[in-house]
């Protein structure tokens, strides 16, 4: 199942990808060595589940836990639960229109998708008890012998889907959706998302290729273009994502928040709307929690911040001044240090941002996913530029002022050798420095990302597969296994050691590197066009992923991309300042101030800078008010939904006549008015006595023939009293 070959391979076509007998999810259940604390965590867990409608069979998993396989017990049952969910999304305005009275014609009209079923049963498992779910969350608390919930595959979709995407230059509206229906919004969103840049890219590698041939490298023009093109496709995407939204139904979604069950409220009080009793943690308490992430980044920076200055100071060193034995084997000593440390100090500040979320203790997940994404960024964003920003603006502006201080590497080496002195030579800048940093990670870089995704991951599970094979021999795991059973259950097995997916990674991965695009491709032109075709590959890596190398993911909805589309603008904007910056100090000279920062014109420097944001924020104006203009599908569909809801609203309570146009009582309405008419009106009047002035003024014109007559007879007076 985990390979390849399982997805095209003729065993593909077996009994155990066929079916995956009528399984909602798997709870994989880690066996404790206390056998009565297994036993006991077990009961609790099949009595969690039966008290919320769920059946439940058991099955052995690997030496040392069980699988269990849970469904719904009555579809009917769920099928409440999926029209509730219906209609609060109506209640919070998520749907325009109230789901239909009658439940089965509701889902005759608007079946039940497959990730719409997946949903509310995962959320059967984990929601809270007081909001009528079992309250399981994996390894937190009584819970901590469950160590992943997880859907199984639907291998016929997986096989036929990644068969259908390698034979696709371009995805459409109907492969998003069938991501939709079977992984749900939030991952449908990132597919959009990765699918819309990609064909955004295709202007800018166009142009850029263009570029590399007539205009060279720091090209204002081409940073000018550059930085317009990303305000128009991040205010495009902004539209775009809101259309979608509409399209799928889930505009506004991200007000029905899931609560958090590792929420820690203080005391309750009165809801000020509902009057029903709700948690509440002190937001003065959060807000001095928040306070620290401002430390926090500082302290990114310097940590992160000194790393790269040490390597960087090495790098120089051996690199353009050190002329010693073993030179160029000692130049990759920075690299080694980087690829040593680098990660590991990342996963510490990635560990301790987890940590400091968890301080924060915020009531809903959405929340929490949000405020930690804030700070995965700032460790993403000093990881990925600082090498850039410190060649561009410390060593070609200041090189030769900070030699001298290299010379400390000289001394130490000399004082770790048995030579007197170490051979150097003349330092001079290296006008090619920018540009193969920004081909490495531009192409090198991306290849290496993409083994480190896909091959490495599918080697390892190869050569973990072959341990596992031998150390299970002569061990019986799947002896009580039932015949008909055994090739599923290896499948379920295969798939429990499965890493989780997470579409932050994938986000954070296409975020980056747009931030390359906007901020440094001024340095290299080609940037746009490595860019897109990194991108194709990236789309259908990232499938096959899913498919194979991940377990499936929970089918959550979301309305955007969540708190990616903040970083997606700052680092537009920003990308206007530092292209601008980069333009001016090296336009006309590829060596730029030469080491000497007396060769730069300071003001110069800071009034391109101010006129470049000056113009970012015209032109995303212009743009935001032209995209303003356009209609899209989506928009038009929720005008449609909003007046068929109004007509009907209309029609239901004062009846179908309200909502039809009223007709004058005219002739041509059927109301005749004759002079016989008005005489006969005048007689009842004069007969009753008269008449009120109001009545009598009414009556002085028998009609609209004669009112014509006498105005055309009054227009005749008027114009001969002129001559």
């Amino acid at each position: 199942m985990t390979s390849l070959e399982s997805i095209y391979a003729s065993k593909a076509d077996g009994p155990e990808l066929k079916t995956n007998m009528n399984v909602d999810y798997v709870v994989q259940y880690k066996l404790d060595s206390v056998q009565e604390e297994s036993e006991a965590g077990f009961t609790q867990l099949i009595e969690a589940l039966t008290k919320v409608g769920l059946a439940s069979e058991v099955r052995s998993g690997d030496e040392s836990s069980l699988l269990v396989f849970v469904k719904v017990a009555s579809e009917n049952y769920l099928a409440n639960h999926i029209y509730r969910e219906r209609v609060q999304d109506w209640l919070y305005g998520v749907r325009i229109s109230a789901p239909e009275k009658d439940v089965g014609s509701e889902f005759t009209n608007q079946p039940v998708t497959e990730a719409e079923r997946l949903r509310t049963v995962y959320l059967l498992i984990t929601k809270p008890k007081n909001e009528g779910g079992a309250g399981i969350t994996p390894n937190v608390g009584q819970w901590k012998h469950v160590a992943s919930i997880f859907p199984l595959h639907d291998h016929a979709f997986n096989r036929l889907w990644i068969k259908q995407w390698s034979t696709k230059y371009f995805l459409n509206e109907q492969d998003l959706d069938q991501i939709r229906d079977r992984f749900g919004e939030s991952v449908a969103f990132y597919f959009a998302f990765v699918q819309s840049y990609f064909t955004f890219l295709l202007f800018p590698a166009s142009f850029g290729f263009g570029a590399w041939i007539i205009l060279g490298r720091y090209s204002w023009f081409y940073a000018f273009v550059t930085s317009l093109w990303s305000i128009v496709f991040f205010e495009w995407w902004k539209k775009n994502e809101s259309d979608l939204a509409v399209q799928w139904g889930v505009r506004g979604v991200s007000r029905i928040q899931h609560p958090r069950s590792q929420f820690k409220w203080e005391h309750e009080a009165a809801d000020p709307v509902t009057g029903e009793a709700v948690k509440v943690y002190p937001p003065t308490k959060r807000l001095q929690t928040q306070l620290l992430q401002i430390p926090f980044a500082l302290g990114c920076l310097a940590v992160l911040g000194a790393l790269y200055v040490f390597c960087f100071s090495i790098e120089i060193f051996l690199g353009e001044i050190y002329n010693g034995p073993l030179k160029s084997y000692l130049t990759f000593t920075p690299t080694i240090i980087l690829t040593g440390v680098l990660p590991t100090l990342s996963t510490l500040l990635g560990t301790f941002a987890e940590k400091l979320t968890e301080m924060e203790n915020y009531e809903t997940n959405d929340a929490h996913h949000a405020s930690l994404v804030r700070k995965l960024f700032i460790i993403n964003f000093i990881t990925s530029y600082t090498p850039l920003f410190l060649s561009a603006f410390v060593y070609m502006p200041f090189g030769n002022l900070l030699v001298p201080y290299l010379d400390i590497w000289r001394v130490t080496a000399e004082k770790f050798t048995s030579e007197k002195s170490i051979a150097t030579q003349g330092f001079q800048i290296n006008p090619d420095r920018l540009k193969k940093q920004m081909i490495y990670f531009t192409v090198t870089a991306q290849i290496v990302n993409f083994a480190l995704e896909v091959v490495v991951p599918y080697v390892k599970r190869k050569v973990f597969n072959e341990v596992e094979k031998v150390q299970a021999k002569g061990k019986a795991i799947a002896a009580n296994d039932v015949a008909e059973e055994h090739a599923f259950l290896e499948r379920v097995r295969n798939e429990a050691k499965l890493e989780i997916y997470d579409v932050t990674s994938d986000y954070r991965e296409m975020i980056v590197q747009f931030g390359y695009l906007s901020l440094f491709s001024a340095i290299w032109p080609l940037t746009p066009l490595a860019f897109l075709i990194n991108n194709w590959v990236e789309l259908r890596s990232d499938a096959m992923k899913i498919a194979t190398s991940s377990q499936r993911p929970i089918p959550w909805r979301a309305d955007s991309i969540g708190p990616w589309l903040n970083a997606l603008g700052f680092l537009s904007w920003f990308g206007s300042l530092v292209s601008s910056a980069i333009v001016y100090l090296f336009s006309g000279d590829s060596e730029g101030p030469g080491g000497d920062p007396s060769n730069i014109v300071a003001w110069g420097l800071l009034l391109s800078i101010l006129v470049s944001e000056h113009l970012y924020l015209a032109a995303q104006w212009v743009v935001r008010y032209a995209l303003s203009q356009i209609d899209s599908p989506g928009l038009q569909k929720e005008r449609a939904q909003r007046f068929a809801m109004r007509k009907q609203v209309l029609e239901d309570s004062l009846g179908p006549e309200v909502t039809e146009k009223p007709l004058p009582p005219t002739p041509a309405a059927g109301e005749k008015i004759t002079r016989e008419s008005l005489e006969e009106e005048a007689r009842k009047i004069s007969t009753k006595g008269g008449g009120t002035p109001e009545q009598l003024f009414w009556l002085r014109q028998q009609g609209m023939d004669e009112t014509i007559q006498i105005g055309r007879r009054l227009i005749s007076q008027a114009t001969v009293a002129k001559l």
